[in-house]
């Protein structure tokens, strides 16, 4: 076999330009590529290179970025039986099936569009997520993380990759510049990725919440995400003509206790709002218990209280709106409630 000779009786132009650079040597075979014309076209100074075990490049230069995700992908991908690959799926004929895997970390923060991670073929390392049984090693530029569970992927250009939360989690994991998790954690909320709670949810999960830097973050990142929560409700009141309340306010009993603080309250009907911005950490319950507590004393002072989540205010701000409305207008229909101070906070 030479240098220009076919790669097989069959072509494998069915194939996208990215998989038919890098294949495993079961689907050379199975295009009709002996064992020894792969090693032969892999020698030293040969057309094709061994990108990694059992993933082969077909060209002799360095790999793209595409090609170093997808032969990372290859390398660790279960196949459905041995030896034979994995098969297309009808929504995406001409793709594998990466079954198990998908691309974490770093690299998958720079597929989701992160500005603060650095491009692709400047990372030493590629993440890749596999179930925790699975008997893999890291190998090359390829690195395996284990998990006992495994997140639902998002598919990004073609690829599995970790959704976000789940990313950062792994990629702060091997982070110690303070500034550096800051900036990820920061970027992921401002930009709209996701909410801080699934964030921190995954970084408690992931232990890694003892960190002193990465606490720091989480802080900053809570704080960040309360910003843009405020943001929102005060678009909801305007944009969707509910009646202006008095904002960010404590109530107290005259003479009394201190009852808590609210986002927004409107005296005159006995509503109030309040943004549900928990961190869930290892106290989630007891500040769900307070958060309980407070709406249970309210309440029986006669005072309506709603919750709202950064997350519904986000995905489903008329309906929100609606919420309110309907407790505003509820109150025509109930017995006034009790004289509260109402004081700034």
């Amino acid at each position: 076999m030479t240098h220009n000779t076919p790669l097989s009786p069959r072509p494998l132009r069915h194939l996208s330009d990215v998989h038919r650079r890098v294949l495993t040597t079961a689907q050379l075979r199975s295009h009709g590529v002996a064992a020894t014309e792969i090693a032969d076209q892999c020698r030293p100074g040969g057309p094709w290179r061994q990108l990694l075990p059992g993933v082969v490049l077909l060209h002799p230069g360095p790999p793209t970025s595409e090609e170093r995700l997808h032969g990372a992908l290859l390398f660790t991908a279960r196949e459905p039986a041995p030896g034979v690959p994995a098969q297309p799926t009808p929504e995406s004929p001409h793709r594998p099936v990466y079954a198990d895997v998908m691309i974490t970390g770093l690299a998958a923060l720079t597929l989701h569009g992160f500005s603060a991670t650095p491009p692709l073929l400047a990372l030493d390392h590629v993440d890749v997520l596999v179930p925790r049984m699975r008997r893999l090693r890291s190998t090359s530029y390829v690195r395996v993380l284990r998990t006992p569970a495994l997140p639902t992927p998002e598919q990004v250009t073609g690829l599995p990759v970790a959704p976000v939360p789940r990313a950062l989690a792994d990629a702060v994991a091997d982070l110690t510049d303070a500034e550096a998790v800051r900036r990820l954690l920061t970027e992921a909320v401002r930009g709209g990725h996701c909410e801080p709670a699934a964030v921190v949810r995954e970084l408690n999960q992931a232990k890694l919440l003892s960190r002193p830097h990465v606490v720091d973050a989480v802080d900053s990142l809570v704080a960040e995400g309360r910003a843009i929560a405020e943001d929102r409700l005060y678009r909801m009141v305007h944009e969707y003509g509910l009646p202006d309340p008095v904002w960010n306010v404590d109530l107290r009993l005259p003479g009394g206790p201190h009852l808590g603080g609210l986002d927004a309250y409107w005296p005159e009907q006995g509503v109030a709002v309040e943004l549900d911005t928990r961190a869930p950490r290892q106290d989630e319950d007891a500040l769900w218990s307070e958060y309980a507590r407070k709406r249970e004393h309210l309440e029986r002072l006669g005072i309506t209280v709603v919750y709202l989540t950064p997350r519904k205010l986000r995905d489903t701000m008329e309906q929100q709106a609606a919420v309110v409305r309907t407790a505003l207008m509820a109150a025509n229909d109930r017995d006034p409630a009790a004289y509260v101070v109402v004081l700034p906070r």
